[in-house]
């Protein structure tokens, strides 16, 4: 009503900004609400448009709580008072919060009527409609907690202790305390924790038991800290009434808060205490299997104050305690929990038995949950957990002693795939260690440790699923045993990963999806390439028996009908062969000769990876030749240009039949117009640039073979 077009009601106005007729409105409902008889409606209606008194005066507001707060007295029943007091706090907090006096009468009129609840009309009213008082008592903690929390908003010191002395001055306050324990802040209540366990203590049992004022006074005790001197006297008294209780529910519903302060204020002897009582109440009858909930928040909550797991593996009742969790899903995510607490506070490597004995024992309860129905990312999560455990296990220079844990580690968790891939790259690290660190000191004892190392490597990686992470575990391996000369288990190593090549299969399963294997395949051979350089000849066979071995594998290897990766292969094993034939290699292992040494450029050598080098180019070309077709030219130009970028890299161009090899795939990448011009341009001035190189003037008469098609 007070808008229009030419003006809009401001979010803050005065009763100058409204108009009259919205005014002469907002009055009549008042006069309407003053007419209704019943004092409960009246009352609720006049407060839920209280804010309404805005459009009437400034002050409107401020009259009106005090009123309604006055109405109230007039409703008899104290459940249904306490429910309109709290719907007037409420609605007072909304529209004027600045005005406390309100709440706090509120609050004070409650207290004078408190003593009806126990009255004898209340009592004969329950009486007659059948309701128990621990039944009836449980109705009231929402409201009273509510105006409790609107009053202590903010309060001062000095008012809370007022509150709390008024409540001291009523008998039977059980109900009264625990919403004022609810209520008020956590510091508040610990600063005078002996004067609650005071009035505690003086509170009937009737309709509100002590126990549930022990877990509020908990709850408060686990937020804020109680002064020292008393910390200890706290626990003897709550616990005197928390160890007598005989429902298993209402005990580990109070235990489950009193642990919390325990472990925040004292020792592994109390915690153990604690966790004793706990164990000795549920028991019996398996009570246990009722509260899960509250045992897993005991165990997070102990977890979470121990860091140290030699003293919390040391409290004698923890791993007790665990065995009450029979069920495997519960029992599993307590291990979970305990794991991940072990991966985010474990600072340095452990090998203190005590530890090890205890998580290999959680570990294992881990891995035997596994079966065929659980999914994906809980396997992920496990092995993350389990794999976190064994990286924080070192028996420092006892190197023995570490493959024998890294032994029993596989035997206990061979279900888990990355758990056996990190206990594979653990050995191969250990390995490698153990040279470094016995360089020189009980060669046989170490290289008979090593060749241990290997073995276990060799005999764990067949297990593996997934087919990439065989053949990469195979070369890494290889590689370990090849840095610590055991070339014999190093040449076993790369055997098997060309004997595995042929089952890759053409998709691959990928974060769950199906992709193609091939990409992956090239990556994984380029890198083999890579090792194979340095790998020597086994004196029982052939030149190359390796290299042989792997190009008649790739040879045989069916391929996508559309797919170069077999020509990128052969190109990169070009590259392999020419750094074969350099008199002195690119790179070598510390005491390991690799075949420049063995053979010192020996002819017959040179001649075999000459033949070789023939025999892969003429598979290039062969598959050049099939791309001469109009959907393939594109692909024959890139290849082409790849081929002459490898032979322009790797081979002597001072060889005629080379030089003019080299000339023809030039030609061949500009045929059809489907070259990478910018590139060729490249290219061509990177070799004019090195044929004034002092020993690469042949380039200079290369460039002049060399044109570039012109584009019109």
């Amino acid at each position: 009503m007070c808008v229009d077009s030419r003006s809009v009601l401001p979010d803050h106005f005065s009763p100058e900004n409204a108009n009259d007729t919205a005014k002469e409105t907002c009055l009549n409902w008042f006069f309407k609400i003053a007419s209704i008889r019943e004092l409960i409606p009246r009352f609720y209606v006049e407060a839920s448009i209280l804010k309404c008194n805005k459009f009437l005066s400034k002050t409107g507001i401020s009259e009106c709580l005090p009123r309604l707060t006055c109405m109230i007295r007039g409703i008899g029943d104290p459940l249904v008072s306490v429910y309109a007091r709290a719907y007037l706090c409420r609605v007072g907090m909304e529209v004027a919060p600045h005005l406390k006096e309100t709440l706090n009468k509120n609050f004070f009129d409650f207290l004078l009527t408190f003593k009806q609840i126990h009255g004898d009309t209340v009592q004969n009213q329950l009486v007659v409609q059948g309701v128990e008082l621990p039944s009836y008592l449980p109705l009231y903690p929402p409201a009273m907690d509510w105006i409790f929390q609107c009053i202590s908003y903010h309060a001062p010191e000095a008012l809370l202790t007022e509150m709390m002395e008024r409540c001291k001055k009523l008998g039977n306050n059980a109900l009264l305390l625990n919403s004022v324990m609810s209520a008020f802040r956590a510091e508040f209540i610990a600063t005078r924790s002996m004067d609650f366990i005071g009035m505690i203590k003086e509170c009937d049992e009737s309709g509100f038991p002590k126990h549930l004022l022990f877990r509020s006074l908990g709850l408060n005790l686990a937020l804020a800290d109680p002064p020292e001197s008393d910390r200890l006297q706290i626990l003897n008294e709550a616990w005197k009434v928390i160890t007598k209780l005989k429902n298993p529910q209402d005990y580990i519903n109070c235990a489950e808060v009193w642990v919390e302060y325990t472990c925040k204020h004292f020792t592994k002897r109390e915690v153990n205490t604690v966790l004793a009582d706990v164990i000795k109440h549920m028991t019996p009858d398996r009570a246990f299997e009722d509260s899960y909930p509250q045992l897993q928040l005991i165990i997070k909550k102990v977890i979470a104050h121990f860091h140290d797991f030699s003293v919390l593996f040391s409290v004698e009742k923890f791993l007790p305690f665990l065995d009450m969790f029979q069920k495997e899903s519960v029992r599993v995510e307590v291990c979970k929990c305990i794991m991940d607490a072990f991966i985010k506070h474990q600072q340095e490597p452990t090998k203190d038995p005590v530890i090890l004995n205890a998580l290999l024992h959680v570990c294992k309860t881990m891995h035997d949950s596994v079966n065929a129905l659980t999914l994906e990312d809980e396997k992920r999560m496990l092995s993350y957990l389990i794999n976190g455990f064994i990286k924080m296990v070192s028996f420092g220079r006892d190197f023995e002693q570490q493959l024998s844990f890294y032994v029993e580690s596989r035997s206990m968790f061979c279900n888990l795939e990355p758990v056996l891939v990190q206990l594979i790259h653990s050995v191969n690290r250990l390995a490698m260690e153990t040279r470094k660190v016995m360089k020189g000191n009980h060669s046989r004892k170490t290289a008979a440790f090593v060749r241990a190392c290997v073995a276990y490597c060799f005999i764990t990686i067949p297990s593996l699923a997934g087919i990439f992470t065989r053949l990469n575990l195979y070369l890494h391996s290889g590689q370990v045993a090849l840095a610590n000369q055991c070339l014999s288990q190093a040449d076993a190593f790369f055997k098997a990963a060309i004997s595995l090549v042929p089952e890759v299969p053409k998709m691959i399963n990928i974060d769950g999806k199906m992709r193609p294997s091939e990409s992956f395949l090239l990556e994984f051979l380029c890198n083999f390439f890579s090792t194979l350089l340095i790998v020597p000849d086994h004196p029982e066979h052939g030149v190359l028996f390796l290299v042989r071995e792997l190009l008649n594998v790739i040879q045989d290897y069916t391929w996508e009908d559309n797919s170069d990766e077999k020509i990128r292969i052969y190109t990169c094993v070009l590259h392999l062969l020419s750094a074969m034939s350099q008199e002195t290699y690119l790179y070598h292992i510390d005491k390991v000769d690799s075949n420049d040494s063995l053979y010192g450029g020996d002819s017959k050598f040179l001649a075999e990876n000459n033949k070789l080098c023939e025999t892969v180019m003429a598979q290039i070309l062969e598959h050049l030749k099939t791309l001469a077709k109009d959907e393939a030219l594109k692909r024959q130009s890139s290849l082409g240009l790849s081929f002459f970028n490898s032979i322009l890299a790797h081979g002597d161009l001072r060889n005629n039949k080379l030089n003019q090899l080299s000339v023809n795939l030039w030609h061949l990448a500009q045929r059809h117009g489907c070259a990478d011009t910018r590139t060729m341009v490249k290219t061509l001035e990177y070799i004019k640039k090195q044929s004034k190189q002092p020993d690469m003037t042949h380039l200079t008469e290369l460039a002049l073979r060399l044109p570039l098609q012109t584009r019109t």
